[in-house]
Parts: C-alpha cells; structure tokens; sequence
C-alpha cells in the first residue's frame, strides 16, 4: 500500500469524532494562517464568520482594503496541494459568504477581494496567494 493509500485508510474513529479532529485541526492551522497575515501587516476583524451560505476561515483589513481568506491544509499532497483545494464551487460559497458580511457590517461599498492561504506538509509554511481569484456568482 503507498504512502497516499496508507493516508487515506480509515483511522477506526466514528464519524463525528474525525469530523471533530478535522475541525479543531483546522482552527490551529487558521490561527497559524491569521499570525502569519498579522506580521504581514493585516489586521484581523474575525475567525470563522458563519452566514447561511457558509462559512469565511479569516476575514482581515489590508488598509482600506477588506479581505477574505480561505486556509486550505495539507498534510501530504495526497489529495492535491492546499491551493488547488479551493475549487470553483468553494470560490462561490466563499462570494456569497463575503455578500453576507460586508451587507451585515455595513460595507457594501468597501473595496476587498479574496486571498487564500494555503498550509502544507509538517513543517506547516505558509503559502499566501492575495487576490486569488475574483468574485464568482
């Protein structure tokens, strides 16, 4: 069995306690993502904003400019690289989301765009793509 086999087997937990290690798992690595913006000189606004269309991993200000990160991590690249992660469908989820936000703090005419960074392997470097893509109805 590889490597990638060997990762993707299942790891005899139930359900809903690996969905509970993915989650506290990617709340560290959200934080990682958010120190590493914070000494790029972003000012973080809030971790996990939830809305009915999803949820935005870090919402942040560059300036004027209000941003909305995805944190993608990856431990191999098994399953595709973190970046790759954020799909079409994702990059619509996250749109909506971003709608959601700036309607619920009265921002609407606030400049932004979507950044995504992406966690991978053990050492756990931070790849950060601004601008990532745009918009996506």
């Amino acid at each position: 069995m590889s490597a990638c086999e060997e990762a993707g087997a299942g790891n005899g937990l139930p359900r809903e306690e690996t969905e509970m290690n993915k989650r506290s798992t990617g709340a560290v690595y959200e934080r990682k993502a958010g120190e590493y913006l914070r000494r790029q000189g972003y000012t973080i606004l809030q971790y996990n904003y939830r809305c009915r269309a999803g949820e935005i991993d870090i919402v942040a200000r560059d300036g004027e400019i209000i941003v909305f990160c995805e944190v993608k991590y990856r431990g191999t690249v098994c399953r595709g690289g973190a970046l790759e992660a954020v799909t079409p469908g994702k990059q619509r989820t996250l749109s909506r989301c971003a709608l959601f936000y700036l309607a619920e703090h009265r921002l609407t005419d606030a400049p932004c765009r979507f950044d995504v960074a992406g966690i991978e392997g053990e050492a756990g470097r931070v790849i950060h793509v601004k601008d990532a893509f745009a918009y996506r109805e």
